[in-house]
């Protein structure tokens, strides 16, 4: 049990995925949020095809070709949802009471809990009525332990995308 992996000792990178905009309608579709039971079943080769964000976060992992930026700093991670919600920011009401928590307060949380290998998801609706979805997922993963890294394993570290040694695809944003 001591080498079982926990918030309490867990040590990794981000990948960052996202951001999904769309209907409700079309994230209310489950079906296309699951993979199925094995690599190359129609419904897993559908799901990993799939921009809808996954049901759980640490599924994004399985979407190899979406991971949007890999990041190695808690810093640069919350500075990359910062982004994302700068993009495209939630509604606001016509009455003029909050919506959502502030954005000082989405801060504060992915800043506490991303060390810790717990995911950050920020999902509203925009001010056009569009849900937006993004995630900044750990990796190692503590939920999904047996899913791999998304990085190739020719990428012996990711200090080597500091010296420019990762394909351009892979590089964060």
């Amino acid at each position: 049990m001591g080498d079982r992996l926990t918030s309490q000792n867990w040590a990794g990178h981000w990948h960052a995925f996202g951001p999904w905009v769309g209907s409700g309608d079309t994230y209310r579709q489950e079906g296309r949020r699951r993979p199925g039971e094995n690599p190359g079943d129609p419904q897993t080769r559908t799901f990993l095809e799939e921009k809808l964000p996954p049901m759980m976060t640490g599924h994004w992992l399985l979407k190899r070709r979406q991971v949007a930026a890999t990041l190695t700093t808690v810093e640069d991670a919350v500075a990359w949802l910062q982004e994302r919600y700068a993009e495209a920011p939630p509604m606001v009401r016509e009455d003029g009471k909050a919506a959502y928590c502030s954005l000082e307060w989405k801060v504060k949380c992915a800043l506490d809990t991303l060390p810790r290998g717990v995911d950050v998801t920020w999902a509203y609706w925009t001010q056009s009525r569009m849900l937006a979805s993004y995630s900044v997922v750990c990796c190692p993963n503590l939920f999904h332990q047996g899913i791999p890294c998304p990085l190739p394993s020719n990428v012996t570290s990711l200090d080597s995308r500091r010296r420019g040694n990762v394909p351009s695809a892979l590089a964060p944003a």
